[in-house]
C-alpha cells in the first residue's frame, strides 16, 4: 500500500544528520595558528598535531591544506617578512635604505626570536613575500652601484648581523654576569660593570653601533671594488 506524503514544511526540508561542518582552513589561518603555538610552546612545540589542535581540526584535515611542518614554517617566514620595510630602496641612496631595512628587519624578528634558528636556514622557494623583499633590496643595491656578483653577499652579511641582534633583544640582562669567576675575566667584568644601560636599551645601542660600522665598511668595500674593477 502506498503511504501518502506528509504535509507541511517538515516534508519539504528533511532533517540533516552527520558531523558538524569543519572549520574552513586557509594559509592565513594556519600561519596565525602556527605563530600562536610557537609563542606559547617554542619551536619544539610546533608539531602538526599541536597545530591541528590550535585550529580545532583533525591532523588529517590539516594535511589537506599543507604538506609538512617545513611548509608551515615557510609560510610563517613569508608572513613575518611581509612586514619588513623595503621602501627606502625605491627612494634614496643604497646605504640609507640598507640601514632602514636592517632596523625594520630586526624589529620584525625580535618579535619572533624563537623562529630565527629555523627560518634563517629555510629555502625561500614558495615564499612570495620573501622573494619580493629580496628583489627590492637587490634592485636597490644594483642601482646603488653594487656589482651583481656581490649583491647576495651584501644581503647575507647584513642579515647575519640583523638576526643575531634580534636574538639579543630577548637575551637576559644577566647574560654577561661573570658571577664569582672574576679572576678569569677581570677586564671583561669591568667592561660589563661600566656599560651604562641594560636590557632593551643596551641591545639597541649595540645594534646601532654595529650597524653603523657595518654600513661604513660596506661603503668602503664598494669604493675599493669600483677602483679595482675600473
Amino acid at each position: 500500500m502506498e503511504i501518502p506524503a506528509a504535509d507541511g514544511p517538515e516534508a519539504a526540508e528533511p532533517r540533516r544528520r552527520g558531523r558538524p561542518p569543519r572549520p574552513v582552513l586557509s594559509r592565513e589561518k594556519i600561519t596565525t595558528a602556527a605563530l600562536a603555538v610557537i609563542r606559547r610552546a617554542g619551536y619544539e612545540g610546533l608539531t602538526m598535531a599541536a597545530l591541528a589542535r590550535e585550529l580545532q581540526t583533525a591532523p588529517s584535515a590539516l594535511y589537506n591544506h599543507v604538506k609538512s611542518k617545513d611548509e608551515v614554517l615557510n609560510w610563517v617566514q613569508d608572513d613575518v617578512n611581509e612586514a619588513i620595510d623595503t621602501s627606502g630602496f625605491e627612494e634614496g641612496p643604497w646605504d640609507l635604505a640598507l640601514t632602514r631595512w636592517a632596523h625594520s628587519y630586526r624589529d620584525a624578528f625580535a618579535r619572533h626570536s624563537p623562529l630565527i634558528p629555523v627560518i634563517a636556514v629555510l629555502p625561500i622557494t614558495g615564499a612570495p613575500n620573501t622573494l619580493a623583499m629580496y628583489e627590492r633590496v637587490a634592485g636597490g643595491l644594483r642601482a646603488g652601484g653594487w656589482p651583481e656578483d656581490l649583491v647576495v653577499d651584501v644581503i647575507v652579511a647584513v642579515e647575519s648581523f640583523v638576526l643575531g641582534s634580534a636574538m639579543d633583544v630577548s637575551a637576559p640582562e644577566w647574560i654577561f654576569d661573570v658571577g664569582d669567576r672574576r679572576d678569569l675575566a677581570p677586564t671583561f667584568a669591568d667592561a660589563v660593570a661600566a656599560r651604562p644601560r641594560r636590557g632593551a636599551a643596551a641591545a639597541d645601542d649595540a645594534f646601532g653601533l654595529g650597524l653603523t660600522a657595518l654600513v661604513a665598511g660596506l661603503r668602503g668595500t664598494l669604493a675599493a671594488v669600483r677602483a679595482a674593477r675600473g
